[in-house]
């Protein structure tokens, strides 16, 4: 499991001057299927009726993407959401100033189990599909039943990822403290399955279609959706450093309006098609179509001989402004730094990690490409019980249920008052 390289461009990256002058865009991703609106831009030609070119690189590990971009051998990258804030607040790396002008879309990943995991959490009443607050009931009953000396093990795929900050929030729900009654490890999405198949993990969080594989092959059960933890949130951005955004602002402009349109695209049902068999190639996901489709339509299998269960807008590319950075997500991922003492409150981390989201440079590259684009740049997040309109430039834009399962709510305008509604654990981590 380690980070080694696998791109389809091939090689070393050209001259970064001759890259400028041919209007080509270096794009890291990883195999998975929320990379889907970055790769319809660059293979589906959104990004050539835009004057760029868009050449794909394709990662194993997270790692290798946040290194690769940081020293230039890539331009861009399809990036975890809370990596970027990471990278310029330089919580494990030196400080690397990154900025997010456009998110690529909004859920997409969940929590599974190991097989073996679920049926001891069935000996405590959990059944597929009963929701988080009861699944982690009986996933506390489990970790006190095996005492401290036999500590369960998750795997998510980067220490600043969102799936790591969902995992925290769950277990933490539950009654689990992430640091002291299990063990956390790190691996690569296209590892999980042979990790948790071999007996390395007990459980992971990860991005489709590395559940639903998982499932298929009868190793996990999928646990929780990213969607019943919290609504409508954020999982991968279209993440760049800071200095080349601005050394290259037309290049930044068409690269973001190619990839909004393209997210309109593969957001449409009607393209589902098109979209599996770009995302199945050997170059991109290379998984059976079958799986791609699952997490495409919401039509989820939990467990292998279940029949498949909706999960509404188990991910989204486009709809409910799914591509616009929200501030107010920035913060809330910094939140979760601060209260897993990741990083300390104070106001000029905070601001930092605010300013990694860039609002303006999405509306003035899509102002007059038909984007809709909410009125204001920061929400509070997890108030919204169902879709509302709100005010927006370039149509009606409604936004869609964001609740948390716990219920409550973040107000980005407080930080520190979020982290202290946790307790002592909040309290500690705002000082």
């Amino acid at each position: 499991m380690d980070d080694r390289m696998e791109e389809t461009t091939g090689g070393l990256p050209p001259d970064e001057a001759s890259r400028r002058d041919a209007g080509v865009i270096r794009a890291g991703f990883i195999p998975l299927v929320d990379s889907a609106a970055l790769v319809a831009a660059a293979r589906l030609g959104f990004a050539e009726a835009e004057g760029v070119r868009v050449d794909l690189v394709r990662q194993t590990s997270w790692a290798s993407i946040r290194d690769r971009l940081a020293v230039g051998h890539m331009d861009v990258a399809h990036m975890l959401a809370p990596m970027p804030i990471a990278a310029s607040l330089g919580l494990g790396t030196p400080a690397v100033p990154m900025v997010v002008p456009m998110a690529l879309g909004l859920g997409g990943n969940a929590i599974s189990v190991s097989t073996a995991l679920f049926d001891a959490m069935a000996r405590h009443g959990a059944v597929t599909g009963a929701g988080p607050a009861a699944l982690g009931a009986a996933l506390k009953a489990v970790v006190r039943e095996r005492g401290p000396g036999q500590p369960l093990t998750f795997a998510m795929v980067h220490p600043f990822s969102a799936h790591n900050y969902e995992l925290r929030y769950f277990l933490a729900a539950a009654g689990i403290h992430p640091d002291r009654d299990v063990r956390l490890v790190v691996v690569p999405p296209p590892y999980m399955v042979e990790a948790v198949e071999s007996g390395q993990i007990d459980g992971f969080s990860v991005g489709e279609p590395w559940n639903s594989l998982a499932v298929e092959r009868g190793a996990g059960v999928l646990l929780v959706p990213k969607v019943e933890i919290w609504r409508s949130s954020p999982c991968k951005v279209l993440g760049m450093r800071a200095d080349w955004a601005e050394r290259h602002p037309a290049k930044v402009a068409a690269l973001l309006r190619a990839v909004e349109k393209a997210a309109r695209f593969v957001d449409d049902p009607a393209n589902r098609e098109t979209l599996v068999g770009l995302l199945a190639a050997e170059d991109i996901v290379g998984v059976d179509p079958a799986i791609i489709r699952r997490s495409l339509s919401g039509e989820m299998v939990l467990r292998k001989g279940e029949a498949p269960r909706l999960v509404p807008d188990f991910i989204g590319f486009s709809r409910g402004a799914a591509t616009f950075p929200w501030k107010s997500h920035a913060l809330w991922f910094y939140s979760q730094m601060v209260r897993w003492g990741h990083a300390g409150l104070a106001p000029d981390l905070q601001a930092t990690a605010a300013a990694v989201y860039r609002p303006d440079l999405y509306r003035a590259a899509l102002a007059g490409a038909g984007a809709v684009m909410p009125a204001a740049s920061a929400k509070v997040e997890g108030a919204l019980g169902g879709p509302l309109p709100v005010g927006a430039a370039g149509g009606r834009l409604d936004l869609g249920p964001d609740r948390f399962f716990d219920g409550r709510t973040f107000d980005p305008d407080d930080v520190a008052g979020y982290l202290r509604g946790f307790g002592e654990e909040g309290a500690a981590g705002a000082g």
